[in-house]
């Protein structure tokens, strides 16, 4: 019996070792912080729309302004979990214009003119505005990414689309456009994210849970690693 036991034993220790010799050797060159932190090195801001006395777009008592706040907040964690560094435009509910500032279409300039320096100042690698859309015709529903002409910002904005549109059941398409202000002052990559529409019903409802906050949060998320990663593989193809 005894030896029917040593046998088994010996045939399971070789079927181990044989396993092992047959997983990869890990490559000496290579960081380990590539795999456990995907966004080590790059900076990124984060911009919630509006704030303050400005409350966007707005639905009854729901509005625009705390739905992408909430939203930006369970983004930077997913993107500090990765290895960024990330700053908000704002992170709580206020605007960037002076307290004692007067006129609401004053504090509006202000206030897009210091987002645009906040992005300047952190020299951010990539800048994300967050924003919720609304239209007459209540049928309108998805999100949609926008981006200022550019390589760069067209890929960004691609791979943040292809992930939104996932997530918000849409065949639309990453739009370029040139008459966006901070997507145009910002002289950095960047990326306008529509995350949906408050106009619409189902989606209004769904907007205003954490779970489907955080499901949107996740796919701008995805779509920047894919971005980064994206750009990293291409420099490795070349050096």
């Amino acid at each position: 019996m005894k030896k029917i036991i040593y046998i088994l034993l010996w045939v399971l220790a070789f079927i181990l070792l044989y396993n092992l010799l047959k997983l990869p050797l890990p490559d000496p060159d290579s960081n380990p912080s590539d795999v456990t932190m995907p966004l080590a090195g790059q900076v990124i801001v984060l911009d919630p729309g509006h704030g303050g006395v400005d409350g966007g777009t707005d639905y009854g008592d729901v509005k625009e302004k705390s739905i992408v706040l909430n939203t930006t907040l369970y983004l930077k964690d997913y993107l500090l979990a990765a290895g960024a560094e990330v700053h908000l435009t704002r992170d709580k509910d206020y605007d960037l214009a002076p307290k004692d500032m007067k006129g609401y279409s004053k504090r509006k300039a202000y206030d897009i003119r210091r987002r645009v320096n906040f992005i300047q100042d952190k020299n951010a690698d990539i800048f994300i505005s967050l924003h919720l859309n609304s239209m007459t015709n209540e049928k309108w529903k998805g999100g949609q990414s926008f981006y200022y002409p550019g390589e760069d910002n067209e890929v960004l904005a691609k791979s943040i689309q292809e992930r939104i549109r996932e997530t918000t059941n849409t065949n639309r398409s990453a739009f370029s456009t040139s008459n966006i202000y901070i997507l145009k002052r910002a002289e950095t990559t960047g990326a306008l994210v529509e995350l949906g529409f408050l106009s619409n019903a189902s989606e209004r409802e769904r907007l205003l849970t954490e779970d489907y906050q955080r499901e949107l949060a996740f796919s701008v998320y995805q779509g920047i690693i894919e971005y980064v990663q994206g750009g990293q593989e291409a420099g490795n193809q070349v050096n």
